[in-house]
C-alpha cells in the first residue's frame, strides 16, 4: 500500500501530525482506536469520512515508521 497518497503532513493541521487526507483525524487517533479494541467497522461507523484503505494506510505508516527506527547503543 502506498500510504503517502492518503497520509498527509501539514504544519497548519494538528500541529503537523500525520493526518488522513483532508481531515483532522491523525494517524495516532486511528492507531489508538485500534489499540483500544475498535474494529475497522466501528471506526468507519463512528467516522464515516474514513475508509478501510485509510485505516490500512495508518497501519502501513506506523509499520514503516517502526521499520525506520534506529536503536542507539
Amino acid at each position: 500500500m502506498n500510504y503517502m497518497e492518503i497520509i498527509t503532513i501539514q504544519s497548519d493541521r494538528r500541529f503537523g501530525k500525520p493526518c488522513i487526507r483532508n481531515t483532522r483525524i491523525s494517524v495516532y487517533d486511528v492507531l489508538n482506536w485500534l489499540a483500544s479494541g475498535m474494529t475497522f467497522g466501528e471506526i468507519i461507523d463512528e467516522f464515516p469520512e474514513l475508509t478501510t484503505d485509510d485505516i490500512r494506510a495508518c497501519l502501513a505508516y506506523a509499520a514503516d515508521k517502526e521499520h525506520r527506527l534506529k536503536i542507539a547503543v
